[in-house]
């Protein structure tokens, strides 16, 4: 085989992993034809509701943590952390999450946090999960429309032989720390919880948890609170539950409501697209080839602007088409690096580098690890 074939093959094989679009949520697509795929966002874009930074801060407050130390590096006040006009970037999120780990001794913080916030602090799309006519609906809806919920996880629904399942996948750019990583797969499985409890009665159980990770000792999920027996260091980060709980009657749903609430959420995302702006058409061009990714100039030709026009426009964002791109390649070398048993030669080639010592130095530079600093953890 060539190498021009390997480099075809090796960027393929990412390419499907990583946009892989979950195939529960074509349910949605006869609802409202509208339905876009989820942009794609970076993590300093502030473009995100605060909702779970305001669960975070409102549990601490009430351990005793001072808030201004609760949002340390994070550009928001303390009178603006519950305003519906506040928005925060992913990357504040997870500095929050990273001075909640700092503040609190509390052996199940994440979990507590997930489980503090209930559906209706979600807003619309919150409001969309109620209404649904039927459970199975409502999980395709929360999955496709997942990033109105300032995601630090990927979330993916899969039902098969009676179990049904969410695969949790927290943000590339957390599985440099292990700890963060940990935090945020926890908080989100409370989360989950939480929601399904309101959604489908509080009775709801799962019947088992899966954990990526090994077992650790400054926090951890609650396994009395939960009511189900957890695995850890397994393949994914994984809530399985029979899928006869999607066969119950959906009491609050209604058909006639549902697709109008949808069709609101498509506005939402049209609007946090237009928050995105530049950015994120750029992004979605480059991802398409990220191996041989085009340049500045040939995307301005595509979007029928001047070079200069698009520096121009993301001078303004205080964003620079370098940075979109090793933001790019950041995050989809930390995924694979830490998902797949992909050697480095292979990542570094599906990334467009000349060689692994090329793609080893890219990384450091962008992480202060390496990629097998990455692999061990």
């Amino acid at each position: 085989m060539t190498e021009a074939s390997n480099r075809v093959g090796v960027q393929r094989q990412v390419q499907l992993r990583y946009s892989k679009q979950p195939g529960s949520s074509s349910a949605l697509r006869s609802i409202s034809n509208d339905a876009k795929e989820k942009p794609i966002v970076g993590l300093s874009e502030r473009i995100y509701e605060s909702t779970k930074l305001a669960a975070l801060f409102d549990v601490l407050v009430d351990q005793g943590c001072p808030a201004g130390e609760i949002l340390g590096n994070v550009n928001l006040t303390v009178d603006e952390v519950h305003s519906p006009k506040s928005r925060i970037s992913l990357a504040e999120l997870m500095t929050a999450c990273k001075n909640a780990i700092r503040l609190s001794n509390d052996p199940h913080l994440p979990y507590r946090i997930g489980t503090s916030i209930h559906i209706s602090a979600y807003g619309m799309y919150g409001f969309a999960i109620l209404c649904c006519p039927d459970f199975r609906k409502a999980m395709a809806f929360a999955e496709l429309y997942h990033a109105l919920a300032a995601p630090l996880a990927t979330i993916e629904f899969t039902e098969e032989d009676g179990l049904a399942s969410w695969v949790i996948d927290p943000n590339a750019r957390a599985a440099a720390d292990p700890q963060l990583y940990r935090f945020i797969t926890e908080m989100q499985i409370g989360i989950h919880i939480s929601l399904m409890r309101d959604v489908m009665g509080a009775a709801f159980i799962p019947d088992r948890i899966n954990l990526a990770y090994p077992e650790a000792h400054d926090f951890g999920l609650a396994a009395d609170q939960i009511g189900c027996r957890l695995s850890f260091a397994s393949r994914t980060n994984q809530i399985m539950f029979r899928s006869a709980w999607l066969d119950q009657v959906a009491s609050l749903g209604n058909k006639t409501t549902f697709p109008a609430v949808v069709a609101l959420c498509d506005d939402l995302l049209n609007d946090l697209e237009s928050r995105i702006g530049i950015a994120g058409t750029i992004r979605a061009h480059l991802l398409r080839n990220i191996t041989n990714p085009p340049t500045l100039a040939a995307i301005a030709k595509l979007l029928e602007v001047s070079d200069r026009s698009l520096r121009r426009q993301l001078r303004e964002r205080g964003i620079s088409f370098r940075g979109l791109l090793d933001e790019l390649r950041m995050q989809i070398a930390l995924k694979y690096l830490r998902t797949t048993k992909l050697a480095n030669e292979d990542i570094a080639l599906a990334l467009g580098f000349s060689d692994a010592t090329n793609f080893r130095r890219a990384f450091r530079r962008w992480t202060n690890k390496s990629p097998s600093e990455i692999r061990a953890k």
